[in-house]
Order: structure tokens, then sequence, then C-alpha cells
């Protein structure tokens, strides 16, 4: 019977991605492993490989094409004696090549029941259905079935959710009323779901339509360039946490003289390949992710991650750091920053870079941590505060090192310095622990020699 290759899920809250190229064509010979196609994501480019071995018999899902839902078959196998007739019967429906009629996520209700069927988007239990609110014209005009269940896209119910939402008194925009994420969008704050008196959340204002912005500027007087992948994630992530994580900013000045001479004489003495390229070139960043390990390590209640139930204290000091790239940034991650060493974070800092730049990183290469840096020093700037990357509980912004009078034992003396603000979530990290935790980081830049002991 031939085998479906599925598209993988690359990251655990991946939906969808694009199917961006097919290396092989109908007919090739495939071997396990083989790399057979390239999918993006809203992160990264990454490769499929093929499981089993046979005959490409036929690709399902073009490439270029949009919005393929995570475990849609893309592609099917013969196996040895089979030909292209053993298909027919066990072929699902062909993927639309255009990216408009290829929304696996949002086609008809009947087309979208595999994806619902997943756990992660499984149905809300039956043992105990809400009752319906009172009649409303949204409510009667809503995607209902006659079952009582409530047409929705899972990426529409998920939104739903994380916005206290009551999909059912949505009127849905989607192919036979279904519910989509523009809906979400769009809901008005009479769709809230009904909290106990005292408990609502605030009401948060929708946001301005596209038609609505645009017609505040002259036509012709601008470009439309849609949204990637990457900047709608950037979008709904920094939205997330600026409206979910109540930030506060601890801002502190570091002496940068030390660290630079450190730096200079590591330089100087780095070992020789066979060509006599040196073989590291340390950074300051390089002694501030360093630097910031450390810190985690020496005030451990500060390595935390916030959840709605419990505190996740980690035993681990993983940093992440943030690499802009045309169009967006990564913030791939430092493991274990505390135990490596300069020379080991610089390189490996340098190869995840270059990873980023050409959105090559695996999802294990940038996902997790526990805090992390930004540096913007190189552009000139002298602080900024940093918007925290959830699920982390503190960011660091970094400004440069510049030369500035300072005090010291009443005299006034021309100092490198450096501004360092820590962005923290109040409900992990508390003041009085957020300035110990930069505290301690500004002890290890300003003294490097205790990295090394």
């Amino acid at each position: 019977m031939p085998t479906p290759i599925l598209m993988p899920a690359l990251s655990p809250t991946m939906e969808k991605g694009k199917l961006a190229k097919w290396l092989k064509h109908e007919g090739d010979t495939v071997r396990s492993g083989d790399v057979v196609a390239e999918i993006e994501t809203d992160k990264a480019t990454m490769e499929v490989e093929a499981v089993d071995e046979g005959r490409l018999g036929r690709i399902i899902v073009p490439e270029g094409t949009d919005d393929v839902a995570v475990n849609t078959p893309i592609a099917m196998i013969l196996a040895d004696g089979e030909d292209a007739s053993a298909i027919a019967a066990s072929t699902p429906q062909p993927v639309a090549a255009k990216a408009a009629e290829a929304r696996p996520a949002e086609t008809k209700p009947a087309e979208a029941k595999p994806a619902e069927a997943r756990p992660a988007e499984a149905k809300p239990q039956a043992t105990a259905p809400a009752p319906k609110p009172a009649a409303s014209p949204a409510a009667e005009a809503g995607a209902e079935a006659g079952d009582g269940r409530i047409f929705a896209s899972p990426l529409a119910r998920r939104m739903a959710k994380e916005a206290g939402i009551d999909i059912r008194l949505l009127k849905g925009s989607g192919p036979n009323g279904r519910i989509i994420k523009v809906d979400i969008e769009k809901a008005g704050p009479q769709t809230r779901a009904e909290a106990p008196a005292g408990a609502r959340a605030p009401v948060i204002a929708p946001a301005m339509s596209d038609e609505q912005v645009m017609k505040l500027f002259e036509p012709g007087s601008f470009e439309i360039v849609p949204h990637d992948g990457m900047r709608r994630i950037i979008g709904t992530r920094l939205l997330q946490a600026k409206q979910t994580i109540p930030h506060f900013y601890l801002t502190i000045d570091c002496a940068l003289d030390t660290l630079l001479e450190a730096r200079a004489t590591l330089n100087d003495h780095a070992g020789k390949d066979k060509d006599g390229n040196p073989l590291w070139k340390l950074s300051v960043n390089d002694f501030l992710i360093k630097a910031l390990g450390l810190a985690l390590k020496r005030v451990p209640d500060a390595n935390v991650t916030w959840t709605e139930n419990a505190l996740l204290k980690h035993s681990k000091a993983d940093v992440g750091v943030a690499v802009a790239i045309e169009g967006g940034l990564f913030t791939p991650v430092i493991r274990n920053a505390d135990q490596k060493s300069l020379s080991e974070i610089s390189q490996e800092m340098k190869e995840l870079a270059a990873k980023a730049r050409k959105r090559r990183l695996a999802p294990h290469e940038y996902q997790g941590g526990t805090t992390a840096l930004s540096n913007l020093g190189m552009f000139g700037i002298r602080n900024f505060d940093a918007v925290i990357n959830p699920p982390h509980a503190t960011i660091l912004a970094v400004g440069v090192g510049e030369k500035r009078p300072v005090v010291v034992d009443d005299r006034i003396e021309i100092r490198t310095m450096m501004t360092v603000t820590l962005s923290c979530d109040h409900r992990a990290v508390d003041g009085a622990l957020g300035a110990r935790f930069l505290d301690a980081f500004k002890a290890f830049v300003e003294q490097p020699v205790l990295m090394v002991a």
C-alpha cells in the first residue's frame, strides 16, 4: 500500500508551513533518509527526509503552496512492485496550487475534520456542555451544525481562547460560515466570554482595520508589502507579551575597562590554525552572554518561568541572544552558558548567527532558554527597554560602551561605561530579586576574572 509523506511539525507550536521546494520528482527513487523537500516556517527553512524506501509516486502538494497544515499528506511513496494505480484509492484530495485556495485550516468544514481531530486541537469534551447564550443576531447567524458544533478553524479557536472570546457569539466569514482568524481579530467587546463578577479581564480596544488605516493616507502614496510568516509571528508574540506580561524595568551602568583589557589580552594570545589565523576572536557580547549565564546561577530565584499554576525553576542557564536578520529577528539559545568557555561561546554564537541569517536554525536551536540578551550597542544606542520574549521572565537590553565622566573616590575620571536595562516579568521576578540579578551580572562584567574562577 502506498505510504504518505506527511507535513512535519518542526516545533510544538507549528500549525502550518509552506512547502517551498521539491528536491525529488515523481518517479524518482527514494531511500530512507533522502531529503525530498524543503519546508518554510516563520522561523526557518527545514529539510524533509523520507522515512520509507520506494519510488515517489505522486506529489500531492505543489511547491510554493502556503499554509499547509501539519500532518497533511504532501506526497505518496510507492513500494517495490506497486504502480500508480494503487495511489488513487489511498490519496486524499490534492491541495490546490494557489495560496488562496490552499488554506487547510480555513477550507470547508468537511475538509477540516482531520486537523480538528488532532489531540492538541481536540474539541471541548461534551460531558457538561455550556448552555447557549440568549439568542442574539450574531449567535443566530453563526456557523453552527445541527448537533450544536461550531465550525471554526483550529487557529481561530486558539486565538478566541487566549482572548477570552466566546466563538458562539461570532458570525463566521469563511466558507459556509466557518469562523476564521479574521473574525477573531475583528471581534468586539460584546463577544467576550462571561466571567464571574470582579474577575473579568479588561477589554482591549480592537485595532484599526486595514481599510481604516489606509484611508488616512493619500492613495498611491504608499506600497503594500504583505506580512510574511516571521513578521506575523513577531507581531503576535510581542503583542501577547505586552498585553499579558506585567513588565517593569531596572537600569544600571557597568564599567567596561577591565573587560576590554581582558578581551584584548585573550585575543592577542589566541592559538593559530594551520593557516596562521587566530582560533578565536572574542567579542564583548561573548563576555556578556557568559556573565548573564553566571548571574542566573548566582541568583537561581531569577532563573524561572511563569506558568498559571507554578513557577518553573530551572537548573540550567540557557541564554537566548537576539540576532537581527532581514525582515525580523531570531533568538538562538546558548545552552549552559555558565559552563562554557568564552571561546566556546564565541564559536557557537558565530555558527548560530550564520544559520539564523540563512533561516536554517533548527527548532531546538532557538526554542527554550530562560532569559535573553538584546544588544544594540553596535548601532550607537545608549539605552532601551526590550520586550520580554515569552516564556522568558527577563531580557537584558545592552547599550553602547562609551567614554563618560564618572566620580571615583570623589574624583572625576573618564571610564568606558555601558548602560543595561533588565526587563522583568513582575509575576515571576520581583523588584528586589531583579536588582540582585542585575547586580550579579554587573559584578561579572566589571571583574571578568570571576568568569573563570
